[in-house]
């Protein structure tokens, strides 16, 4: 695997060279737009808005609105301005508790790995991270924009977490407020007995992307066929909709069904919805 990214930990007066990699790996399903009648590829062009004419990519230039139709254009030369330090490293600014941070500022994880020479460095920061229980705090900058970041040991790795900064978060206060409801005794009780029933340990592995697996079938069976019709869309009747149960007979079946641990499959909940809605236009 190719490293994104090169420079340095900083933190007091210890630097430990280091390289960046990604700790996840997304794998969407990637689609092309066609042209109905010979499914000819259909190409991004990059259209002025002034003329409706496609500019190419030796005049395109960046700028920054800074009021509404008017920019500044930043070269290549504006960003090499920049601290080239504060670009290659990884500064850490304090020590915190990791129990003490919200999730939501938590964006993206990487994994940091020792460059040549930094083995030794890496390993101690590793230690005293685990020793104390903490969390590093610190900034980097990745692809033209600062982030605020923490580091924290996994296994016999250091990672680093993306976050965003508070301007970034939305203040609760900003959202409606949920309305009160009076909740009953019973309801609660049945509640809480569900989730403990439901609890088990964690394991990533009991949870699969159906979604995208269901899609992959769909192609392999229209790949084995021959088929190259684009299917027209599906729309449903306006007004559609599943029908609807009290809660207290969703929260007990859903205690009856195997301690309310049996997995439904994504298909058979929508040919459940399908025949409600049947039964509905009959």
């Amino acid at each position: 695997m190719r490293a994104l990214w090169k420079g340095t930990i900083s933190f007091g007066l210890v630097t430990i060279p280091v390289k960046l990699y990604p700790a996840v790996k997304t794998e969407p399903l990637r689609f092309k737009f066609l042209r109905s009648s010979d499914l000819s590829p259909i190409t991004n062009k990059r259209i002025a808005v002034a003329d409706n004419k496609e500019v190419p990519w030796d005049q395109v230039v960046r700028g920054y609105e800074y009021e509404k139709g008017k920019f500044v254009i930043l070269k290549d030369e504006d960003f090499d301005r920049v601290d080239i330090e504060a670009i290659h490293t990884v500064r850490v600014l304090d020590f915190v508790v990791l129990a003490e941070i919200d999730p939501v500022y938590f964006e993206k994880p990487y994994y940091l790995v020792p460059d040549q020479g930094g083995e030794k460095a890496y390993q101690l920061l590793h230690y005293g991270l685990v020793k104390t229980g903490k969390t590093a705090i610190a900034k980097i900058v990745l692809h033209n924009k600062e982030h605020l970041a923490a580091l924290k040991p996994k296994n016999s790795f250091l990672t680093l977490e993306l976050m965003y900064f508070q301007r970034e978060i939305v203040d609760p206060k900003e959202l409606p407020i949920p309305p009160k409801a009076e909740l009953d005794e019973r309801e609660k009780k049945i509640t809480v007995e569900l989730i403990e029933k439901m609890s088990v340990p964690w394991d990533p592995n009991r949870y699969q992307d159906e979604y995208s697996k269901a899609i992959e079938k769909i192609i392999k069976e229209k790949i084995k066929k021959g088929a190259k019709e684009i299917p027209k869309e599906t729309k449903l009747r306006k007004g559609a909709a599943k029908e609807q149960k009290d809660l207290i007979s969703l929260l007990e079946e859903s205690l009856r069904m195997g301690n309310g641990r049996t997995q439904i499959s994504t298909a058979s909940i929508l040919k459940k919805e399908r025949k409600t809605r049947k039964k509905k236009t009959q």
